[in-house]
């Protein structure tokens, strides 16, 4: 039986709550992304050390050449070097500032941690590494080994630098080659150097009013103090824990902190959407019929996919812009509502239902998947403290405070997520004439796919902006990987020494990236969050390229096909 489509004015009058929901966070915290800090230094320096590493041994600074240095060590690194050693490219060092390859799933070892896309997707190189996952989503403990043991097949360890932080990055012209200096003293120089340090690398806090007077136990997320909690949260039995924040982070740790605290607050400004996450182990049985090359067909499809079909294309084109905007919010309401009634059916209590609900369009945030979440709200330990948007914005020697009541806890966890990271992160970089590349973006970010930018040859960007945007990140990750093995192995090839994007080329890229971005308002529409600069107005080229995935990938063959016209090489 066909359902009773529903008038217009019940989507309107959804959107119009959407809107209120967006003003409230808009009021409370007006200063956008200034509301928060990565400088963990000071009183602050304890939330960045690594838990993970023990003691840092000392060593000699390092003063030699390699031909490509990679700044980080996680999948944009590790499947980036797999594509050059294939090229035969022996000269490959990777610097880290965790204490092994890894990346993201280094430092997130939170309990509960696992991956939100399905495994067969999300792991690369499992066709190198003749590797099945052994779930439909992989927990972090699989994904670090997979990173690890890439690392030892392709012998990236070999001249791997870990627990260094890149300081500086500087070309020089006389050599042609990029001078790297690091927090341990280091000199080196590279040929190539590909900034691989992750979008969402650097923990960032809530400035929150008195976070240092704090006298129980503090850590971030990504800094998880097992020491403290046990490897199986057992000494948290006798402790009152409370988590800030509601992300991607803290959807998953929060069940398994409610399974073992004594009590256990969550203090949410906004609700996560949560949908369900449907897991199961690997067949065996499945995985030995795969044939060599099964993942690769499988990132075909997904590119395929990402195309409408010619009937699609037809169906859109006979509606008209509104029409199709419209019909577009009226599909994303109903999705989010479904969400809505998921919550009203896991969560017992009508009132801490209610506040769990999310008030914004699907991908107005980060969307998350979990089964336990929602119901460890049933729990009588578990106390969902609902700001109405107005977060935390004191803590006092005993914990946090909020409208009069004092919430005395042993520790706190900040599940406050990272900085979202355009180049450089710890890293000052300085390409030809001396002009640094944060004063080269100051009006605007210029860059030819998201990987190049004039006047700072042989550099490469992974996972930066004006490049494709995918919840699945290793998709687009292994485009910009094979781009890049392809742009070294060009000048290798033809005895060059450099590349470097033509200024015309990238104005083409940054056209097109602004073409492609402001067809709604959709950005300004939504709730603050890392996806839109915490409501912050933002240049139309200061974001990700929005032609679809499989055009970006195309624009890549594109400009390799016409490399004389795109670049200049010495």
């Amino acid at each position: 039986m066909a359902k009773t489509p529903k008038p217009q004015s019940y989507y309107d009058d959804i959107k119009k709550r959407f809107a209120e929901e967006r003003d409230l966070r808009l009021a409370y915290r007006p200063e956008g992304t200034t509301q928060f800090t990565s400088d963990l230094s000071g009183e602050l320096a304890q939330y960045a050390v690594d838990p993970y590493s023990g003691p840092v041994e000392d060593r000699q600074p390092i003063n030699d050449a390699v031909e490509v240095l990679f700044i980080g060590g996680g999948f944009s690194a590790l499947l980036t070097s797999a594509r050059l050693r294939e090229k035969g490219v022996e000269s490959i060092r990777i610097v880290e500032r965790g204490g092994d390859v890894g990346g993201t799933w280094y430092w997130n070892r939170y309990p509960g941690v696992a991956c939100d896309v399905v495994g067969y997707d999300y792991l690369p190189l499992l066709d190198e590494m003749d590797y099945v996952p052994v779930n439909h989503y992989s927990r972090g403990p699989e994904i670090f080994a997979h990173c690890q043991a890439i690392a030892k097949k392709y012998e990236l360890y070999d001249l791997a630098v870990f627990n260094t932080t890149v300081t500086s990055t500087i070309w020089n012209e006389a050599d042609g080659l990029w001078h790297i200096t690091t927090d341990r003293g280091d000199k080196m120089s590279a040929q190539f150097v590909i900034c691989a340090n992750g979008t969402l690398s650097k923990p960032k806090l809530s400035r929150i009013e008195g976070m240092d007077s704090f006298a129980g136990h503090a850590f971030h997320t990504s800094r998880w103090d097992y020491d403290y909690t046990g490897q199986d949260l057992e000494n948290l039995q006798d402790k009152v824990v409370g988590i800030i924040g509601t992300g991607a982070s803290a959807v998953q740790a929060v069940p398994e902190l409610g399974k073992q605290a004594k009590e256990l607050y969550v203090f949410q400004r906004t609700p996560s959407s949560i949908d369900i996450r449907d897991d199961w182990p690997t067949d065996p049985n499945w995985a030995r019929k795969l044939k060599p090359g099964w993942q690769a067909k499988r990132r075909e499809r997904v590119l395929a996919m990402s195309e409408p079909s010619a009937e699609q294309k037809a169906k859109n084109a006979a509606l008209s812009p509104e029409e199709k905007l419209r019909k577009q919010e009226n599909a994303n309401i109903d999705y989010m509502m479904r969400i809505h009634k998921r919550i009203e059916k896991e969560v017992k209590d009508p009132e801490v239902a209610e506040a769990l609900k999310p008030w914004y369009m699907f991908m107005c945030k980060r969307p998350c998947f979990h089964n336990e979440y929602l119901p460890t709200f049933n729990r009588p330990n578990v106390h969902l403290v609902d700001t109405h948007g107005k977060g935390i914005t004191e803590i006092t020697a005993e914990g946090p405070t909020f409208e009069g009541t004092q919430y005395k806890l042993d520790l706190l966890i900040y599940a406050t997520g990272f900085e979202v990271q355009k180049t450089g992160i710890y890293n000052k970089i300085v390409g030809r004439d001396g002009i640094d590349l944060d004063d080269k973006y100051a009006d605007g970010i210029r860059t030819l796919l998201g990987i190049h930018t004039q006047g700072y040859p042989n550099l490469f960007i992974m996972g930066g902006y004006q490049a494709s945007f995918q919840f699945n990140l290793t998709d687009m990750l292994q485009t910009q990987g094979d781009h890049i093995a392809a742009c070294i192995d060009y000048v290798r090839s033809n005895g060059l020494h450099s590349i470097d994007p033509t200024e015309e080329a990238e104005e083409w890229w940054v056209q097109e990236v602004i073409a492609h971005r402001g067809k709604t308002n959709r950005n300004q529409e939504c709730t603050p969050g890392y996806y839109n600069f915490e409501g912050e107005e933002n240049r139309r080229q200061d974001g990700n390229y929005n032609g679809g995935f499989l055009q970006y990938f195309k624009h890549q063959g594109a400009v390799r096909e016409d490399m004389a016209k795109n670049f200049k090489f010495t």
